[in-house]
């Protein structure tokens, strides 16, 4: 058994603080991994955001300020994990918590989906977070403490049609929680995922501006019968890498409005 003298809080009132926190937030220069990265920043972490346009990650990081930067990095490109994990540490000393959020999406009918769309889909999602997390969580392991979140969809829970590729990598990391969860959490590496809704991106709301009757089906199904805020997403993963969640791990956390158990 181990005790994790690093994420103990010092009084009761900080068990949410990620204030020391180095966290690596993938696909952090837009959208929801901006919005984590901004929530865990608020928090008190140290926030570097990974990802391919060095436009957006620039922009993040400036509206972000203080205890913040980014590295610019391909997830695909998963012989070069090893190095971005390097730097890290050698820039850092350490990675508490590692945010798995880059992603593509494709909606496509299942028999119209190419071998190659679905490989595309399987690279970044599934691929690209399994050779970061295999690169970074040895120095976890040394230090007996981390944590380790994947940003996984409700495509994961229940069907949704035209979303094959998407369902089966979103899938696939609850199946990846598991597994590293059992393996990682005796040596103080929690690992969980949060499952986000219908979230108002601007991505979704160009979607629904195409497709109102779409916006209405979801919203009919949603008990809270509103979509969700980015804010939402990342407020639970600094629950999630916080003292607050020390017991925590192998969890898939909805964060969907009820989506997930509404009729």
């Amino acid at each position: 058994m181990y005790i994790d003298e690093q994420s103990k809080p010092e009084t009761s009132t900080n068990v949410f603080s990620l204030s020391g926190q180095i966290a690596v937030i993938t696909g952090g220069g837009s959208g929801i991994g901006q919005a984590i990265a901004g929530c865990m920043h608020k928090a008190g972490a140290q926030v570097v955001l990974i990802g391919r346009r060095e436009d957006a990650l620039a922009k993040a990081t400036e509206e972000l300020g203080d205890r913040s930067s980014y590295l610019v990095h391909d997830i695909t490109e998963t012989q070069k994990s090893e190095q971005l994990a390097e730097r890290l540490i050698a820039d850092w000393g350490k990675v508490d918590c590692l945010v798995n959020n880059a992603g593509i999406h494709l909606k496509k009918p299942a028999l119209d989906t190419s071998v190659d769309e679905f490989n595309s889909i399987l690279e970044t999602n599934v691929l690209g977070a399994h050779a970061l997390i295999s690169a970074i969580a040895p120095s976890m392991i040394k230090r007996k403490s981390g944590s380790i979140l994947f940003v996984s969809s409700m495509a994961s829970l229940f069907g949704i049609p035209q979303v094959l590729a998407y369902s089966a990598a979103k899938s696939a990391h609850l199946g990846m929680v598991r597994t590293l969860s059992t393996e990682l959490s005796p040596h103080g590496v929690r690992v969980n995922s949060i499952a986000p809704g219908w979230i108002e991106t601007e991505m979704s709301s160009k979607a629904f501006a195409n497709d109102p009757a779409r916006r209405e089906k979801i919203l009919s199904r949603t008990p809270m019968q509103k979509l969700g805020s980015p804010d939402d997403v990342g407020w639970a993963a600094v629950y999630l890498a916080s003292a607050a969640a020390s017991f925590v791990t192998g969890t898939v956390f909805p964060v969907d409005g009820g989506a997930s158990i509404g009729f």
